[in-house]
C-alpha cells in the first residue's frame, strides 16, 4: 500500500509541474495587441495621432495623383500654344488657357491678357508678369507639399506629450503608495504604455517625411520644366515685338483696319502737288476764262 501511495503521489506530483510549467510558458508568450488596444493603451493623445495618420495618408494619395507632369507643363499644351502665337491668336489662346488646368496655362494667360489689354505696354514688363505668375505657381506648388513636412516636425512632438503625460500618471501612481512588488510592476506598465505614443508618433513622423522628400523632387523638376516652358513663349513674343520695332504685335485680324481699305481719297490740290493740277480740283488755274 505504501508504494501504490508513493507512485500515485509522483504523479500527483509530475502533473502538477506539467501544468504550472505550461501556465509559466502561456504567460510568458507576448500577447497579440490590436490598432484598438494600442489607442486604449495609448491615452487620449492617441485619438489626434490617429486622426493626423489618416490625414496623412489622404495627402500622400492625393499627392500621387495631382502632382504630374501633365499637371504641370504637357506637349500639347505647348505646340497649340506655340501655334496660335505664330498666327498672332492671342485672345484665342488665351481662351485655351481658360480651359486648360495647368500651371504654364495659367502663366500664358496672364501674360497675354496683360499684353492684350494694354497695347502699349514693352516687352520687359510683359516678361515681368510671366516672371511673377511662374513664381506665384512655383509657390503654390512647394507649399502644397509643405504639410507632409509639417506633420513629420508635429507627430513625433505629440506623441513625445502623451509619453511625458502617461509618465506623470505612473508616478503620480507610485506617490500614493510604496515602492515595493506591485507598486513597482505598475511602473513599468505605466511607462510601456506611455512610450506607443512616442512610437506612434515617430512612425507617422518618419512617413509623412519619407514621401515628403520623394514629392520635393518630383516638384523641383516640374518647376524647371515650367520655367523652359515659359521662357520658349516669352522667346516667340520677344521675336514677335523685335518684328514690329518693339511696338507690342497685334491680333492677325487687326493688321489690316477697315480705315486702311475704304477711305476716301484726300483732295489734293496744286500747292500740295506742285505744277500739275488735280483733276477733281475745284478751281483750275488752266481752265479759267473759258
Amino acid at each position: 500500500m505504501k508504494a501504490f501511495h508513493l507512485i500515485i503521489s509522483g504523479l500527483m506530483l509530475s502533473l502538477a509541474t506539467t501544468v504550472s510549467a505550461e501556465e509559466a510558458a502561456a504567460a510568458s508568450e507576448p500577447t497579440q495587441l490590436t490598432a484598438m488596444d494600442l489607442i486604449s493603451k495609448g491615452g487620449l493623445v492617441m485619438y489626434p495621432l490617429a486622426g493626423i495618420s489618416m490625414f496623412t495618408l489622404i495627402l500622400i494619395f492625393l499627392y500621387f495623383l495631382t502632382i504630374r507632369r501633365n499637371a504641370v507643363v504637357s506637349d500639347r499644351f505647348m505646340n497649340s500654344a506655340e501655334a496660335l502665337i505664330r498666327k498672332h491668336d492671342y485672345l484665342g489662346l488665351v481662351a485655351q488657357c481658360q480651359r486648360e488646368n495647368k500651371s504654364i496655362a495659367r502663366v500664358a494667360e496672364k501674360t497675354l491678357d496683360f499684353m492684350t489689354k494694354n497695347s502699349g505696354v514693352s516687352f520687359n514688363e510683359v516678361r515681368e508678369v510671366a516672371e511673377a505668375e511662374g513664381s506665384r505657381q512655383a509657390g503654390i506648388l512647394t507649399q502644397r507639399i509643405s504639410y507632409l513636412s509639417d506633420i513629420g516636425a508635429i507627430a513625433p512632438m505629440i506623441g513625445l506629450l502623451g509619453t511625458v503625460i502617461g509618465m506623470i500618471k505612473s508616478f503620480m501612481e507610485i506617490g500614493q503608495g510604496n515602492f515595493e512588488g506591485v507598486k513597482q510592476m505598475e511602473l513599468g506598465g505605466g511607462i510601456a504604455e506611455a512610450l506607443i505614443t512616442t512610437a506612434s508618433g515617430l512612425v507617422i513622423g518618419i512617413t509623412a517625411l519619407i514621401f515628403y522628400s520623394i514629392f520635393r523632387g518630383r516638384v523641383q523638376k516640374y518647376i524647371s520644366e515650367l520655367e523652359a516652358a515659359a521662357t520658349h513663349l516669352m522667346a516667340l513674343l520677344a521675336a514677335q515685338y523685335n518684328r514690329r520695332g518693339g511696338a507690342t504685335p497685334r491680333q492677325s485680324y487687326a493688321d489690316q483696319t477697315l480705315e486702311d481699305d475704304y477711305t476716301m481719297p484726300v483732295r489734293r490740290t496744286a500747292a500740295v502737288r506742285g505744277d500739275v493740277p488735280s483733276p477733281i480740283e475745284e478751281q483750275r488755274p488752266d481752265v479759267q476764262g473759258i
